[in-house]
């Protein structure tokens, strides 16, 4: 299974990217996919994230009403950031969980929930 993440690059604040992540050699079942970003010097964090078929959605707070995250049935996961700003900035990582539901336990960014991960895609956004 591999996970492959494109998108990222230099906005300015105020921009907007889309980020795409597409699952690969997974057979058939199902995955909750989610976005997590680290920025220099601090520790990774959960940013959005979507159950395995696509009805239930959620997002860190610093996020909400700027960023949307979609996926299809193909298993590839979107995350369309708006409104983009400088504290943004990061390497932003898709993950894919084996199970229908965010994350473990009620976590919905909790690592345990996440079985695979992909390499990262740098956002700056920087004027």
């Amino acid at each position: 299974v591999q996970l492959q993440a494109s998108g990222g690059g230099l906005v300015q604040p105020g921009g907007s990217l889309r980020l795409s992540c597409q699952l690969s050699g997974f057979g058939s079942g199902y995955y909750s996919m989610g976005w997590f970003r680290q920025a220099p010097g601090k520790e990774r964090e959960g940013v959005s994230c979507i159950s395995a078929t696509g009805g239930a959605t959620y997002y860190v707070d610093s996020v909400k009403g700027r960023f949307a995250i979609s996926k299809d049935i193909k298993n590839t996961v979107w995350l369309q950031m708006n409104s983009l700003k400088p504290e943004d900035t990061a390497v932003y990582y898709c993950a894919a969980g084996r199970r229908h539901d965010c994350g473990y336990n009620g976590d919905y960014f909790d690592d345990r929930g996440y079985d695979y991960w992909g390499q990262g895609t740098q956002v700056t956004v920087s004027s």
